[in-house]
């Protein structure tokens, strides 16, 4: 049987990948939108990095998972380290502080783009395949089972007649 949590990563990873593609569009638009990108032209550039990643993932490639989750845990990762630095720097922060909503949506956007990534890689790295079961379905209920297996008569000719 395929394995449905190798396919719904993967495509939680391209469901992502769209939406930091809608991120960076309305971002060069100048249109408000819930989430900024954190640098506009390096994530163009990761972008199009990551579709040549997503077809060695389909492909059940180790090395297409290994960049694509160096590439976002770089680019994801410093800003969730910024952000964890900010927020010891900072001290006790509060509800009622509003600048920390737009920080939070950010971080949990962050945090998505590093858990994807990585839960891409351990899911190629455990399971190369795809498929949780080892064997052929179409033919393993005869060959497999023992009913259908001939047993041998002693009465048998077992001469080898050739013509």
């Amino acid at each position: 049987m395929f394995s449905l949590f190798s396919y719904l990563i993967t495509f939680l990873g391209v469901l992502f990948w769209f939406f930091r593609a809608i991120v960076c569009l309305q971002a060069t638009r100048q249109i408000d939108f819930i989430i900024v990108p954190l640098n506009l032209n390096l994530e163009i550039a990761l972008l199009f990095a990551t579709v040549p990643c997503f077809i060695l993932i389909f492909k059940r490639n180790l090395i297409g998972a290994t960049v694509y989750f160096g590439m976002y845990g770089a680019y994801f990762g410093t800003a969730l380290y910024g952000a964890y630095e900010a927020y010891m720097n900072m001290g006790e922060v509060t509800v009622a502080n509003t600048a920390v909503v737009p920080n939070t949506v950010n971080l949990i956007v962050c945090g998505l783009g590093v858990v994807i990534p990585l839960l891409t890689f351990i899911d190629i790295l455990l399971n190369k395949n795809r498929y949780n079961f080892n064997g052929d379905r179409k033919t393993d209920w005869y060959y497999k089972n023992k009913e259908y297996d001939r047993e041998h008569d002693k009465r048998d000719d077992t001469n080898q007649y050739r013509s």
